[in-house]
């Protein structure tokens, strides 16, 4: 059976500029950083889709070294998005990334010409698109001139290979110099993209979040529940099926200290007494101010995009909320 839209997934979603781009983004987008490859089931990626789109949730976000094996996201979304999804595709945001190892050689990663518009091509040839929406540097080279990896995001946006270009991982000095730079280049750099949550505030220690309201620029942030250290997870241990006991490659046990599970359950309770699960609380948390403009999401299944969804209408942090919870993360 083929795949009908809710026809109200508009009257749910809360959608926020990008920035002082036209561009707008839903307050959750979904990354398929995890869940999206060759060991994952096709069935239940569909699903994801299928519920996130039903949410109101239009941007799906990609990078060519996602796996496992790398390139196997952007092949898997390839195949929905041009089934089941080709009628909506101009309601659709799609960004893919390159900046990390995807092929042998001095021309396989980091932020040359060469890597960055090559790569591109094989986004393009995986995902079976002539365009994305947004095209990323996935993170600084400093062996490579920062005018040469403008000058080849625009030229992805002036061969029409993607309408916007976007920065990742990088630092508010550096990403300042990189707009001046594509400023004059007149090319459309509208979004950083960076890990942001309660327990690292990275983006405000090295003044991204700052440096994205000066030069009003959108900001899109991941790992916002910090590997699911955010969740009611592993609040009484670490259960059999948890990404740290199958493969313990981005959390690991070493992680999940007997500090860090008591800071949780202490946001686990203000969450409760929010009407919230600390996962929602968590994701309300770092879209509370106008810096951010939209949370990445990661899900292994349908229900836990709609638990996050359910942040749309999330009631205000009060000044004591805000003042308990830093209190607690940064102790």
């Amino acid at each position: 059976m083929s795949y009908t839209a809710n026809q109200k997934r508009y009257e749910t979603m809360k959608y926020n500029r990008v920035g002082d781009s036209g561009l707008k983004l839903p307050i959750v987008s979904l990354g398929l950083w995890h869940n999206f490859g060759t060991n994952s089931d096709f069935e239940n990626m569909k699903n994801m889709c299928f519920t996130a789109f039903d949410c109101g949730i239009t941007h799906f976000d990609l990078a060519n070294n996602y796996g496992p094996v790398p390139g196997a996201a952007e092949t898997n979304f390839g195949k929905i998005v041009n089934s089941d999804l080709k009628a909506y595709r101009d309601e659709l945001i799609i960004s893919t990334k390159a900046g990390y190892g995807m092929w042998p050689g001095p021309y396989g990663d980091n932020g040359s010409r060469k890597y960055l518009l090559s790569s591109l091509d094989q986004s393009l040839n995986r995902l079976g698109l002539d365009y994305v929406d947004i095209f990323y540097h996935h993170r600084p080279d400093e062996n490579t001139p920062l005018e040469e990896t403008m000058g080849a995001l625009d030229q992805a946006v002036k061969s029409g290979k993607a309408l916007y270009v976007g920065l990742s991982n990088y630092d508010g000095e550096t990403m300042e110099k990189a707009a001046a730079i594509l400023k004059d280049l007149k090319c459309p750099f509208i979004i950083n993209q960076n890990s942001y949550s309660i327990y690292n505030r990275t983006i405000e220690d090295n003044g991204l979040k700052a440096s994205c309201k000066k030069t009003k620029k959108g900001l899109i942030v991941f790992s916002p529940l910090s590997q699911g250290l955010l969740t009611n997870r592993y609040l009484n241990g670490i259960p059999e099926t948890s990404r740290v006991a199958t493969s313990g490659v981005f959390l690991n046990k070493s992680n999940i200290t007997k500090e860090v599970v008591e800071k949780s359950r202490e946001l686990n309770e203000i969450a409760n007494n929010r009407g919230q699960t600390l996962a929602q609380m968590a994701l309300s948390w770092v879209v509370k101010n106008d810096e951010v403009t939209s949370v990445l999401i990661g899900a292994s299944n349908p229900e836990q995009i709609k638990e996050n969804c359910g942040i749309v209408n999330f009631a205000p942090f009060s000044d004591e909320e805000v003042a308990l919870i830093d209190k607690i993360a940064l102790s």
